[in-house]
């Protein structure tokens, strides 16, 4: 991957020129590319994500199977109240949106199972500033979550999916990831029942530590939340699995 940043008045652009190239069509990296408007205007949104809506999908070219994810960071809770998408500056760096582009690149190139990253985009405001994300989408992808409560998917077929969980998040942790919010929603099942890990954002590399245990303890109580009758044994039994 080749990562470069590039500013435009008050925003700042960091883009993998690698993925950029790749896209036919060849869209021109400005802040445009971020926003709704850009990709309605020619069409090319074909759906958005489930959450607080700030996730749109898009097909950057009309020939190619490949579509990107444009992700907004918002705000939830009580803060929201007082600002949905403004976040304290304290360095481009110290963004969200660069912070997670680039533990994303690292992961990637690592061969690790995370979206590929496209761009980061970060626009100032004095003090504050707002910022989005573009990662490529994993094709015929759904999350964990969706996987819990379909009938469809046998207990026997469940059971092989959570020790590949399992074995996923051991991957990561081997790469001393940790991810702050290791939730049903955030690990997606792709058509070959591969899991990816997504939602970078705060995420950080640490040290071996009890934050490993924390994060088992996240997803089990977020598999309970989606079904309290899904057993998380297998994933442990993945987790505890060494290559």
């Amino acid at each position: 991957m080749r990562l470069i940043t590039i500013q435009q008045q008050d925003c700042l652009i960091l883009y993998d020129a690698d993925s950029l190239c790749d896209a036919a069509g060849s869209h021109q990296i400005q802040p445009a590319l971020f926003t709704a408007s850009y990709w309605q205007r020619r069409g090319r949104i074909t759906g958005e994500a489930p959450g607080r809506g700030n996730s749109l999908f898009v097909k950057p070219d009309p020939d190619c199977y490949q579509e990107w994810v444009i992700r907004h960071y918002l705000r939830g809770g009580l803060i929201a109240r007082l600002s949905r998408n403004q976040y304290l500056w304290m360095g481009r760096e110290r963004t969200r949106a660069f912070a997670e582009m680039r533990l994303n690149a690292h992961l990637f190139e690592r061969g690790l199972p995370v979206p590929r990253p496209i761009a980061a985009w970060v626009s100032r405001h004095g003090l504050t500033y707002e910022a989005a994300l573009i990662t490529q989408r994993i094709p015929g992808a759904r999350a964990l979550a969706d996987c819990l409560n379909d009938q469809q998917i046998s207990k026997d077929a469940l059971k092989a999916l959570l020790i590949a969980v399992g074995r996923m998040i051991r991957r990561f942790h081997d790469h001393c990831l940790d991810h702050v919010d290791l939730n049903a929603r955030n690990i997606l099942i792709d058509s070959q029942h591969k899991p990816w890990l997504i939602d970078l954002d705060r995420c950080r590399l640490r040290r071996p530590g009890e934050w490993k245990k924390a994060n088992l303890n996240r997803i089990e109580s977020s598999i309970h939340k989606f079904d309290p009758s899904v057993s998380v044994t297998p994933l442990l039994q993945g987790y505890r699995t060494t290559a």
